[in-house]
């Protein structure tokens, strides 16, 4: 099988910034695809699917972040697709279980991530299929501390989906001494057949 292996930045990210992670991750055989978040970071540069603090504007984080969701699916290429991300692109990754583009969805990459709406994910897992997830969250996490990833990755855990976690002793960061055994991960989950 073939697909796309759609990897979204963290806050202050940019797409350019995601694909050097996404090449070393992605099945042989099958494209890459990084969206970008439109929102500007007021501060520190780089894009944002949502901004807690908006300071110009009435409109609340959730539905930033819906928006920004809508967006994305919106860009998505046809076929099969390994959804994942980074920080605020791992929660993106797994708000896309919430709507119908989750029929094509075979695997999930959730790195140093969070869930905004956990009963959200929680009714939207319960209707679907299990298939396969890899988390991977760093104990000394500032930003997203563990027990907040551990929050997210045990909704899917209670689902009864196949998770392989990739816990790490560092922060909020992709642990690069893990990368192969996320590659190969992200391999298997390719050969899902939907």
């Amino acid at each position: 099988m073939t697909g796309t292996l759609v990897m979204l930045h963290g806050m202050t990210g940019t797409a350019e910034k995601m694909l050097p992670l996404a090449k070393q991750l992605v099945p042989e055989g099958w494209q890459i695809y990084c969206p970008q978040a439109k929102i500007p970071h007021p501060t520190r540069g780089g894009y944002a699917w949502w901004l807690r603090k908006n300071n110009t504007s009435t409109i609340n984080y959730i539905d930033q972040a819906y928006e920004s969701l809508s967006n994305v699916i919106e860009e998505l290429p046809e076929g099969p697709l390994i959804v994942g991300g980074f920080s605020q692109g791992g929660a993106i990754a797994s708000m896309m279980l919430e709507r119908s583009i989750q029929d094509r969805i075979v695997g999930l990459v959730l790195i140093g991530t969070m869930s905004i709406n956990p009963i959200g994910l929680k009714s939207a897992i319960s209707n679907t299929w299990q298939r396969h997830v890899v988390w991977m969250h760093g104990e000394n996490d500032k930003k997203i501390p563990i027990s907040i990833g551990k929050e997210h990755i045990r909704i899917f855990d209670d689902a009864g989906w196949n998770v392989i976690k990739l816990q790490h002793k560092k922060g909020h960061m992709v642990d690069i001494s893990n990368l192969k055994l996320l590659a190969k991960t992200i391999d298997i989950m390719s050969k899902t057949i939907i």
